[in-house]
């Protein structure tokens, strides 16, 4: 059996972490068994469509690097679809659903319900105070044939609902969960068909997942009390039911759900602050999935090979900001300049630190402060705040023992000298500094810590940070003179 699956996310907003780890297990799954990875869209709930979404949801997982052999695709910024069994945008398809809603309906597998919303609410509310379950009642399940005719007829709104026996236990294997059951007393009839001809993902889901022929339904665990109604249909259809597998949800530090109110919870969130994507899949793949060896960093291509669903945990995975940024950090250093260059770019412009005129002019320049600012960084957005010390015109020195430094005798002692010394350099880089720094040690009598960091206060206001010589050359020559010329003596 040639392994088939399937992400299938609906468009009302941006890739939520959580989706992207979904899309990203069925995507190792995929590539671990030979298989094919499938991207589906499910937009049946047209009230809760947001114009644009599908583009940002389609290039938020172009950026992560999680690429789908079949379904919809941006073409040339066009949403387009590519494979056999499309349409692969649910609202496309609903003449395929009506078929095998007729086919139920004629099975004596649904019926239709004309309940208000009213009277909904009132069993609803009715159920509560008995302490039960809030669930329909069935009361159109008793309609005579002739009454539910004349209603339709009459053009009187309804629903298609599903018909559960009563009293019957319904029971899958899942993956990760072990035998799962439950009794249709404690479940819904439910609706298959919405008055406005759109079907609810219960029926939609299982009837794209059997004509896409997909073999494992990877999915958040919010569906796992849901999966036994699927079940039931796949059995009242007569069709054979995919392995199911449901993944355990991604926790905040009060092991609560991680949602939008505890910060940024959208792959777009971290492109948008400058975090690599590697970094980012790296982390989310270990967010309730545990490697055979003891390591923390994976390229995709790692994961690629080693990926199991075996090693999926059953508990939430809990989202550490603090651990992400530290991973992140170790990316941004060991990734190409060049690269990181072009994505702190549009970070300075938009503090106004650069204009976008003088980018192509000062390249060698952003790319040295690129280089070393990256060493102290977490993601790209933090490149302005970091970058303050090479613009502005007053100092700010830090308290405590750079603070210390800068009063010191050491440093006094020091700026005449490095004055004279570091004049004189015509051509600034480096390596230029470098050479003249050495007699300055030499006449001084400072080495190491004593020489070095005074020097590194006096021009950056902090005992820490990058390689000097690359500081200077980064600072200038007029600014490293001026900051030099206001050593207190």
């Amino acid at each position: 059996m040639s392994v088939r699956v399937r992400f299938a996310p609906s468009p009302t907003g941006f890739v939520h972490i959580g989706g992207l780890r979904t899309a990203l297990y069925n995507y190792l799954f995929a590539k671990a068994n030979q298989g094919t990875y499938l991207l589906r869209i499910e937009d049946t709930d047209q009230e809760r469509y947001v114009e644009g979404a599908l583009e940002n949801m389609l290039t938020s997982l172009e950026w992560a690097g999680i690429f789908h052999d079949e379904g919809v695709v941006l073409e040339k910024g066009q949403v387009a679809e590519r494979g056999s069994k499309g349409p692969y945008i649910q609202s496309q398809r609903l003449s395929i659903y009506q078929k095998h809603l007729k086919t139920l309906l004629e099975s004596g597998h649904a019926y239709p319900c004309f309940c208000s919303k009213e009277r909904l609410d009132a069993v609803r509310e009715e159920e509560k105070k008995k302490k039960g379950t809030p669930r329909y009642d069935g009361y159109c399940r008793e309609l005579a044939e002739t009454d539910v005719a004349e209603r339709i007829s009459n053009g009187d709104p309804y629903v298609v609902r599903l018909k559960l026996p009563k009293s019957t236990e319904i029971g899958f294997h899942d993956l990760i969960r072990g035998n799962v059951s439950m009794n249709t007393d404690d479940m819904d009839d439910q609706v298959l068909m919405k008055s406005d001809g759109y079907p609810t993902y219960h029926f939609a889901v299982v009837v794209d997942d059997h004509l896409m022929e997909i073999t494992h339904v990877i999915r958040g665990e919010e569906w796992l009390s849901s999966t036994p109604k699927h079940i039931y249909l796949y059995q009242v259809m007569g069709w054979e039911a995919p392995i199911h597998v449901h993944l355990p949800n991604i926790l905040n530090d009060d092991r609560k759900k991680l949602s939008k109110r505890h910060g940024d919870v959208a792959a777009e969130d971290f492109r948008r602050k400058g975090y690599l994507p590697e970094a980012l899949v790296n982390y989310i793949a270990l967010l309730g999935w545990s490697p055979s060896e003891n390591k923390e960093r994976f390229s995709l291509e790692e994961l690629e090979e080693c990926f199991s669903l075996e090693r999926v945990s059953k508990s939430g995975g809990i989202f550490d900001v603090k651990k992400l940024n530290w991973l992140s950090s170790q990316y941004i250093r060991e990734a190409d300049l060049e690269r990181v260059t072009s994505i702190a770019i549009p970070h300075l412009i938009e503090a106004n630190l650069i204009s976008e005129s003088e980018i192509e002019q000062k390249r060698d320049w952003i790319n040295n402060l690129t280089a070393v600012l990256r060493e102290n960084i977490d993601h790209l957005s933090e490149i302005p705040s970091k970058a303050a010390v090479f613009f502005q015109d007053e100092l700010q020195v830090e308290e405590g023992e750079a603070s210390e430094w800068y009063a010191s005798g050491e440093l006094k002692m020091l700026k005449e000298p490095l004055i004279a010394a570091l004049s004189d350099i015509e051509e600034w880089t480096g390596e230029s500094i470098k050479k003249v720094l050495k007699p300055v040690q030499k006449d001084v009598g400072l080495k190491g810590p004593k020489f070095f960091k005074p020097l590194r206060v006096a021009v950056t206001g902090s005992v820490h940070g990058p390689d000097l010589m690359l500081v200077l050359q980064v600072l200038g020559k007029e600014k490293t003179l001026k900051r030099l010329g206001k050593i207190p003596v």
